[in-house]
């Protein structure tokens, strides 16, 4: 009989082991996981904050040529705030209802956006020394290509999501999950007019 409880408890024993290394190593992974996601969000933010950086210096280089243009510059400096109030949200606060209102702002400044930057299409028209300018050519390129930057940077963070949504659901992982608070995150997919970085095409 002492023989059979003590197998017992040499059985208890590896077992328990067994499950808190299993724990262990889960909790590990989410962690690490967790951390992939963080990451991936803060490139999209830093990818939208080159956009607007970028049209920052495009309306700084438009107003030396044309300083009376306020209204098209402030048009643009107010959707440019839009946006940065939109995307600078910490990562825990990305619930599937605060991803909607992103995407909404999103949407909303980037048809500003677009419309004050229509407009600085046609200051730039009178001004031949601004379109002859090389940092206003280097600004718009580099404005052009944003949209691929910022795009990968957006698939990338889905991905991780993805990857870290599907540990914390899968056996036997949710157990951890659900032991250590880890929750489901949610994907950023931002809608049409906000996916794509304005056009601005100085050479029509």
């Amino acid at each position: 009989m002492m023989k059979n409880l003590f197998a017992r408890c040499i059985q208890f024993v590896v077992v328990a082991f067994l499950a808190i290394n299993m724990s262990s190593c889960s909790y590990n992974s989410f962690v690490g996981q967790e951390e992939k996601v963080n990451e991936a969000w803060a490139n999209v933010q830093t990818q939208y904050q080159r956009r607007l950086d970028l049209i920052d210096n495009l309306v700084n280089t438009v107003k030396g040529y044309a300083k009376h243009e306020k209204e098209t510059f402030e048009s643009i400096t107010r959707a440019r705030a839009n946006v940065s109030s939109a995307i600078n949200v910490n990562i825990d606060d990305l619930d599937e209802e605060k991803v909607a209102e992103i995407q909404k702002k999103l949407n909303e400044a980037a048809s500003q956006m677009n419309s004050g930057l229509s407009r600085l299409i046609a200051v730039s028209e009178n001004y031949p020394d601004l379109k002859a300018s090389d940092q206003f050519k280097e600004l718009q390129a580099q404005l052009e290509g944003t949209e691929n930057r910022i795009a990968e940077a957006r698939k990338k963070y889905n991905g991780a999501v993805k990857e870290y949504n599907t540990a914390v659901r899968e056996f036997p992982g949710l157990i951890t999950a659900k032991i250590f608070g880890f929750k489901t995150k949610s994907m950023f997919e931002a809608e049409a007019a906000a996916a794509h970085a304005p056009r601005v095409d100085f050479n029509d």
